[in-house]
């Protein structure tokens, strides 16, 4: 099972954390269970309770802004949802738009996800100087998004209940 994902009271994703601790959580009553995992329950002598996937903060946290997500080869290619920026496949590798030999940097807006074979085939050249278009133009996700981008939790378009039905801000 993966972590569990953290939601500030205002449904805002905090961040991550490992079943035991978002369990202690919800048994100091400190967070309740918004979503879980189907089927799943923890059982103890006194209590019952099903395996959180996703728990909301019962007090509003404030956290420090956080402008940007960091970048990272796995967030790239998780951004991407593993599909070759050039083809459409499966991707395995990073491929940077503006190659590093000609000044090109490891940032979110100059890199795409890119199978094996594109990415060799493209080498130190620009898309356009190999002619290969990209399908779509790489962007910098926000902090949250890179968060639910990374659990897998779904595109904006398929919010899961919980959080489709957060209040606006």
């Amino acid at each position: 099972m993966r972590d569990t994902l953290v939601l500030n009271a205002s449904f805002e994703p905090l961040s991550t954390v490992t079943l035991n601790r978002a369990v202690v959580l919800v048994l100091q009553d400190k967070a309740v269970v918004e979503q879980a995992h189907p089927g799943l329950r923890l059982r103890a002598a006194t209590v019952e309770l099903p395996v959180p996937r996703v728990i909301r903060l019962c007090r509003y946290v404030r956290v420090p802004f956080r402008r940007q997500a960091p970048w990272s080869r796995r967030g790239v290619l998780v951004r991407d949802q593993y599909r070759c920026a050039y083809c459409g496949k499966r991707a395995t590798t990073v491929d940077h738009v503006l190659p590093r030999s000609h000044g090109g940097s490891d940032s979110w807006l100059n890199t795409v996800a890119s199978c094996a074979e594109d990415n060799h085939r493209k080498a130190a050249r620009t898309p356009e100087q190999a002619g290969m278009p990209l399908l779509r133009e790489p962007f910098v996700p926000s902090p949250a998004d890179a968060m639910l981008l990374g659990l897998k939790v779904g595109e904006r378009s398929e919010l899961p209940s919980w959080l489709a039905a957060r209040p606006a801000a």
